[in-house]
């Protein structure tokens, strides 16, 4: 069975083959301005409707046009209410190559798809069948949700832990870009923070399971003006949002017992935020190619439903 599937985030437009052994995939990351620290939703939606076509043709040559079934991400979690206008584009065009196929359309969040290309790379796909833990860990959300298997035998989202304002890849983009990092900043932060020689203590409030963040970034601010050098205050943040990442775990961990943990989004192919959270406890992540936003994990979810 082949599945096409497609994403789009507020920040990649993409579309991903599976046909049940490996992944084609086209991506293309949405243009920012220098200097931003992300982009309008009016700007996502026209560059994702811009992108599509090229990225969907090219695909398509490589695997041809055998498709069984469609998967899209339609919002950003499960959650009542969740709504992004970008991922708009991706439902509309997943309804017209389904239409003009005549094969199923099966909608997903992407949320769930980060968590599905997750499970699939770091080669932990019988967790599909149990009850495990999963970080979606992004510019748009700092999520950790249990996740159980449903009558498809794919697996629904239930809110455990979060932050309860900035998240952990805006804290990212944010103080890159002050540091003159383009937006995303997430691999010039790391490059920075992997020369600095110091070491943070961080201590870590929850509030039911809620972190702040919105004091990192206030803290990394204070420590560029007070002269702190960029490699030390990058470090100071990834270790801080590893912290963070780790109370939010022993916090799931006490409430439903030490369940596997799978770590999904672009945060989390970190390596300092990797090293933290593995030297703590066992967890699995993703690969960076299927760390990032990316449409590999709604074709894999449309393929298990066709199974």
């Amino acid at each position: 069975m082949n599945s096409l599937g497609f994403d789009t985030s507020n920040y990649t437009t993409s579309v991903a083959f599976f046909n049940g052994v490996e992944f084609v995939q086209n991506k293309r990351l949405l243009p920012v301005k220098e200097g931003e620290k992300g982009i309008r939703q009016s700007d996502a939606v026209f560059h994702h409707s811009k992108a599509y076509p090229e990225l969907l043709e090219n695909l398509l040559l490589k695997t041809g046009n055998d498709i069984h079934s469609v998967g899209v991400s339609v919002t950003p979690t499960t959650r009542t209410g969740s709504y992004m206008p970008c991922f708009l584009v991706g439902e509309s065009a997943a309804r017209s190559v389904s239409a003009a196929l005549g094969v199923p359309l099966h909608k997903f969040s992407h949320q769930q798809g980060h968590i599905a290309a997750a499970l699939y790379s770091a080669g932990k796909r019988d967790l599909l069948n149990k009850e495990f833990l999963a970080f979606h860990v992004s510019g748009g959300t700092t999520d950790l949700v249990l996740c159980r298997p449903d009558d498809k035998g794919i697996f629904t989202t239930h809110p455990v832990a979060s932050s309860s304002d900035l998240k952990a890849g805006q804290a990212v983009d944010r103080i890159g870009v002050k540091m003159g990092i383009p937006f995303p900043s997430g691999s010039g932060v790391e490059k920075l923070a992997l020369k600095s020689q110091k070491n943070f203590k961080n201590k870590i409030k929850l509030q039911d399971g809620f972190c702040s963040l919105s004091g990192l970034e206030n803290k990394c601010i204070r420590m560029l003006d007070n002269g702190e050098s960029p490699e030390d205050t990058a470090k100071f943040l990834l270790t801080y949002i590893a912290d963070a990442v780790c109370e939010m775990t022993l916090h799931a961990f006490k409430k439903y017992g030490e369940l596997p943990v799978i770590y999904a989004g672009g945060v989390m192919s970190d390596k300092i935020i990797k090293d933290i959270i593995t030297s703590r406890y066992e967890a699995f992540f993703a690969e960076p190619e299927f760390s990032c936003d990316n449409a590999a994990g709604v074709a894999y979810l449309s393929h298990l439903y066709m199974r």
